[in-house]
């Protein structure tokens, strides 16, 4: 991979004042030297350009003006992936970043993977394996939090404490080693006692981790909360006073949602995709059928349910048999049209959170019981550091397992080969979530979630 140059357009398709082309790899300035044409005294190609420059000049192919633009040289190892790089500023717009592109492949260059540039900032050891994964929740970070999140574990918070684990068990290994190196020599009681101390306070610092891994899913992709309840109770209301903005049609025509409506909102912090259902009810319209078959789907899949209920009616066989059916589920009884009915109504729903779609009302206290629902307590700094995600979950998991079986056969004096192999499998477990051990495999399935040009 490394000894190819690499060439993609890296912002988004699509018409814009700009567009950036990076190109990076061992002959990034010679491919870039082919296309540049710099105009001014103080333009330079980019072979005979300082490191950090920007050049003012235009594009050719074969003698032909592409587009003007400016070019900026990035010598190694001060770049992204520790490479040359050349980042290319055109006009904006579908075609001028595509003949641009077409320009650099056509002068040697080859279309980067996605993620590409990433997993070589990794290969070259800019940035650990967790770093690389931070690039791409930054990308994709919908709220402040999870923008804030993605930035404390790009600057290393959370591999600084991974590779603080992975030191200590590496050194309880090679003590360990050591005395299967040499057999005459017992391991003595004051000893065993210390590195059992040290397994135990890295059994903990895993359990630690593992405790935030629910959190770091929240921030990372949110959750799913499904809005359900009966026809006209106001759910499509609801739907548009979380998000802000009009997005379901609300009518005062029973069953005018005939189809899920899926939009993310950002609540205390967190993001949270809401699901706007059609209305549970016994119907003989195939298409409604249809719909509420759906929202049933939808309700198995939620990880939290708003069941919203009409403050102005009383409650229905319906009403009673879906909240018996919810009972399993996080789940969130909200009152619309409480500005209608007296504040005393539904005394038997003592957890429900009366609303008003009409004028907003109990709407941030609902936004506080979804947060609270989803996420309880305060959301601190050091949390943030350390919030890892589902596959840094799965690999200390294995760690975890494998250190507490090191433990227990060092306690009860196994032999010390047995105790060295568990813990070999703990050291790796925990080098995977920086990257310091890795398979092909999972490189690949990494930075494939890329988008291309990053």
């Amino acid at each position: 991979m490394l000894a190819s140059t690499i060439a993609a357009i890296a912002t988004p398709l699509g018409e814009g004042g700009l567009a950036v082309l990076r190109v990076a790899g061992p002959k990034a300035l010679a491919v870039a030297d082919k296309v540049f044409v710099p105009v001014g005294k103080s333009a330079q190609k980019p072979s005979a350009a300082a490191s950090h420059t920007v050049h003012y000049g235009r594009i050719e192919r074969d003698g032909r003006f592409v587009d003007e633009v400016l070019v900026a040289v990035l010598r190694a190892p001060r770049t992204f992936t520790r490479e040359d790089t050349v980042e290319i500023s055109c006009h904006g717009g579908l075609l001028p970043a595509k003949l641009v592109l077409d320009a650099l492949l056509a002068a040697g260059a080859r279309p980067a993977e996605p993620g590409e540039f990433t997993q070589r900032a990794f290969l070259n050891g800019r940035i650990d394996l967790a770093q690389a994964e931070a690039v791409a929740d930054l990308i994709h970070a919908r709220t402040e939090l999870a923008l804030a999140a993605a930035g404390e574990q790009l600057a290393g918070k959370l591999s600084q404490r991974i590779n603080q684990l992975r030191d200590d068990l590496v050194k309880t290994l090679a003590h360990i080693e050591a005395h299967i190196d040499f057999p005459d020599e017992d391991i003595a009681p004051d000893t065993r006692g210390q590195l059992l101390t040290r397994l135990e306070r890295g059994v903990a610092f895993m359990d630690e981790l593992l405790r935030t891994a629910n959190e770091g899913q929240v921030l990372r992709r949110g959750i799913r909360a499904a809005i359900i309840g009966r026809p006209n109770a106001g759910k499509s209301s609801l739907l548009n006073q979380l998000l802000g903005h009009d997005r379901a049609i609300v009518s005062p025509v029973a069953g005018t949602t005939r189809d899920t409506i899926e939009e993310t909102a950002n609540i205390r912090g967190l993001p949270v995709v809401f699901v706007d259902t059609a209305g549970l009810r016994e119907s003989r319209d195939d298409i409604e059928r249809e719909g509420i078959r759906r929202t049933r789907a939808m309700v198995a899949k939620a990880e939290l349910v708003l069941h919203v209920l009409d403050a102005t009616e009383p409650m229905s066989a319906e009403d009673e048999q879906f909240l018996a059916e919810l009972g399993g589920k996080k789940r969130i009884v909200v009152l619309n049209k409480s500005d209608l009915v007296p504040a005393d109504c539904y005394k038997t729903l003592k957890q429900a959170i009366a609303v008003s779609c009409l004028t907003g009302s109990g709407l941030e206290a609902l936004k506080d019981a979804i947060k609270e629902t989803v996420w309880a307590g305060e959301i601190h700094a050091e949390m943030l550091q350390v919030a890892i995600n589902s596959r840094h979950q799965d690999a200390l998991q294995r760690a975890r397992a494998a250190t507490v079986r090191t433990a227990e056969a060092l306690r009860t004096d196994l032999t010390l080969e047995l105790v060295a192999l568990d813990l070999h499998i703990a050291v790796n477990a925990v080098g995977e979530v920086v990257g310091r051990t890795t398979t092909e495999d999972l490189l690949d399935s990494i930075f494939s979630q890329f988008c291309i040009g990053k």
